[in-house]
C-alpha cells in the first residue's frame, strides 16, 4: 500500500504565540522526505513534543521572512549541525532568501557545519522528480511572500484480483506494468489498461499570510488539503486588508472556488484564543468540510 501524506502543525498562531499555539512550522511527511514549511521560534522543540525526529528533514520552504516564521531556523541548524547532520538540507524562499540567510546566521556564533544550499523561487516548479513536484506563487503580504504546492504523483498500480484471474504469476512482467506496457504472458498478450489502475494526483497546498485574492484558486485547484492562513474572523475585515491577512470566511471562499476537498485553518490571532467556534462557524457557513489546527495535530491523505 502507497505510504501516506501527513501534514504535521508544529505552531499555529499569528505573530504573537499564546500558551497553547506556538509560532508557524508544519512538517510535511511522505515517504523518505520531510519538508519543513516555515520556522518559527520554538519550533525545535515542537518536534520533541511532537515525538518527530528533526535529523530527518530534508527540505526547508520559507513562506516569507516575518520573525514569526523564520525565528526558529536558527536553533534549529545548530541542533542539526550538534547532531552531526548528514544530508544536505536544501532551503527555498521567496526573492532575498540568500542575504536573509546570510544576515541571520552572522548574529550568532555557529558550531559545527550543515551542509545547505539555498534557492530563490517565484513562480512555478522548483523541485521535480518521478513521484513528486514542489510549485509556488507569488502573493501579497506586503514582503516578498510565496504559497506552495506539494503534488504527489499519480502511479500505475497493478489490480491483483484481475492479475490473479489471468493468473499472472510475479516477475519480470510486473515491471513492464509498472511502466505502463503491454505485455506477453506464456504466449498471450495482456494490455496493461486491462491489468491496472492509475492513480490520481494527490495534492497539499499551502498559503500562509497573504492578502485576500481569489486569483490563488487556481493555484491550488484540487487540493485534497488546502492550508490556509486565518489571522482574522469577519469582525476585523478591515484588519485584516490593512495588515494583508485573511479572514476565515475568505479562506472558506478560496476552499469552495478551488474544489478543494478540505480545509485546514491556521495562523489565528491570539485574539481568537476564547473564540475559536466564531472562526469554525465562519468558515463553514461557506465550506462544509473545514477544521482548525491545533499544534501537534496531523492531517493525513
Amino acid at each position: 500500500m502507497a505510504s501516506k501524506i501527513k501534514a504535521t502543525f508544529l505552531g499555529t498562531s499569528a505573530q504573537i504565540p499564546t500558551a497553547k499555539r506556538n509560532h508557524t512550522a508544519i512538517l510535511l511527511s511522505w515517504d523518505k522526505e520531510n519538508i519543513l514549511i516555515d520556522c518559527g521560534e520554538g519550533t525545535q522543540r515542537q518536534f520533541k513534543k511532537a515525538r518527530l525526529n528533526p535529523m530527518k528533514l530534508t527540505k526547508l520552504l520559507i513562506t516569507h521572512w516575518h520573525g514569526d516564521h523564520v525565528l526558529g531556523i536558527p536553533g534549529l541548524l545548530q541542533t542539526l549541525a550538534a547532531n552531526d547532520y548528514k544530508k544536505k538540507l536544501l532551503i527555498y524562499g521567496p526573492k532575498g532568501t540568500r542575504e536573509f540567510m546570510k544576515n541571520m546566521l552572522n548574529v550568532f556564533v555557529f558550531s559545527g557545519k550543515i551542509d545547505f544550499k539555498i534557492e530563490e523561487v517565484e513562480e512555478g516548479k522548483f523541485f521535480e522528480n518521478e513521484e513528486f513536484y514542489l510549485e509556488s506563487k507569488n502573493v501579497v503580504h506586503g514582503t516578498p511572500t510565496n504559497a506552495y504546492v506539494f503534488v504527489k504523483k499519480g502511479q500505475i498500480r497493478i489490480d491483483k484480483k484481475k492479475l490473479g484471474k489471468a493468473k499472472i504469476e510475479s516477475g519480470p512482467v510486473l515491471k513492464k506494468l509498472k511502466e505502463g506496457k503491454d505485455i506477453v504472458y506464456k504466449g498471450k498478450k495482456y494490455l496493461v489498461k486491462n491489468l491496472t489502475y492509475r492513480e490520481g494526483d494527490k495534492k497539499i497546498s499551502f498559503v500562509l499570510d497573504s492578502k485576500f485574492d481569489e486569483k490563488i484558486s487556481s493555484f491550488v485547484t484540487g487540493s485534497d488539503l488546502l492550508v490556509y492562513e486565518s489571522s482574522f474572523g469577519s469582525d476585523k475585515l478591515e484588519m485584516a486588508r490593512e495588515r494583508k491577512h485573511m479572514t476565515a470566511g475568505q479562506a472558506a471562499k478560496i476552499a469552495k472556488l478551488s474544489k478543494s476537498k478540505k480545509l485546514i485553518l491556521t495562523h489565528l490571532s491570539s485574539r481568537y484564543a476564547l473564540k475559536q467556534k466564531f472562526i469554525l462557524d465562519e468558515a463553514k457557513k461557506i465550506f462544509k468540510n473545514v477544521s482548525i489546527a491545533k499544534d501537534l495535530d496531523s492531517f493525513e491523505i
